[in-house]
């Protein structure tokens, strides 16, 4: 028995990165799964990974509700229900202040902040009690580093989301929590640090008192426990999956060096 037997699951930003193992977790365990993303040929691979009986491919822009509301109808026409909403997709700009254009900084909040609403209210109407929505945060929304103001701002604003989403939508039975990812290895670092991965890990790895960065697939597995039953009685939390990196910066290997 799978964890999210005869679960539906719809995944933004599923091609690629801790969404697209997200997927392939999601439907091992038992779910099928609907991913969206706005690279043809990445999700076009992601789906073959994931198998034409279980799973579904949507492409689009969360940034257009209309995209979303494709997504939902796809699952309801493939699979006949919707249980777990996962808005992971996001993408993350430089906006320093006084080099910034202004499309470029509302670009992020586009895909980060008003994605996530309209991807959650287009799902609404099919979601029953026992439902489970997981947004995707960041440990940047409360460090404070310079030239991402954007980014930050967006989290920001999708940890305090979570929890009005989950004061609306606790009446219904539906759970919404955020998952906040520290350093993890994925694309989102762009194209120059995916290919000298263990350098820039090494000095990013500085400020993260477990001394290193995460994995996909660490990530991965909280959203499973908040996919499932596992975690019923746990609404409008933020979960941190940093390596300490949030709660415990002091601990990081930069201070333990010096002291």
């Amino acid at each position: 028995m799978g964890k999210l037997d005869g679960k539906v699951a719809l995944i933004t930003g599923g091609n690629s990165g801790i969404g697209l193992t997200a997927a392939k977790l999601f439907v091992a365990e038992g779910a099928k799964v609907v991913i969206t993303g706005r690279n043809p040929v990445s999700l076009q691979a992601a789906l073959a990974e994931l198998g034409a009986e279980q799973a579904r491919a949507v492409q689009g822009d969360v940034a257009d509700p209309s995209s979303a509301v494709q997504a939902v109808n796809t699952a309801i026409e493939a699979f006949g229900r919707l249980d777990v909403v996962y808005a992971n997709a996001g993408i993350a700009a430089s906006t320093p202040l006084g080099g910034t254009e202004q499309a470029a900084f509302e670009e992020v909040l586009r895909v980060n902040v008003t994605g996530v609403f309209f991807t959650v209210q287009a799902a609404l109407p099919h979601l029953k009690a026992g439902a489970s929505v997981i947004l995707t945060g960041s440990v940047l929304a409360k460090t404070g580093r310079p030239g991402n103001a954007a980014y930050a701002a967006s989290k920001g604003a999708v940890s305090s989301m979570t929890k009005v989403l989950a004061s609306e939508l606790s009446p219904l039975g539906i759970r919404v929590n955020n998952i906040a990812p520290g350093v993890t290895r994925t694309p989102i670092w762009g194209q120059a640090a995916m290919e000298h991965w263990k350098q820039a890990e090494a000095a990013m790895s500085q400020s993260i008192p477990l001394g290193r960065a995460g994995e996909p697939e660490e990530v991965a597995r909280v959203a499973l426990f908040l996919a499932s039953d596992d975690s019923s009685y746990i609404q409008g939390a933020d979960i941190a999956v940093d390596g300490g990196a949030g709660s415990s910066p002091l601990g990081a290997p930069v201070y333990r060096k010096n002291a």
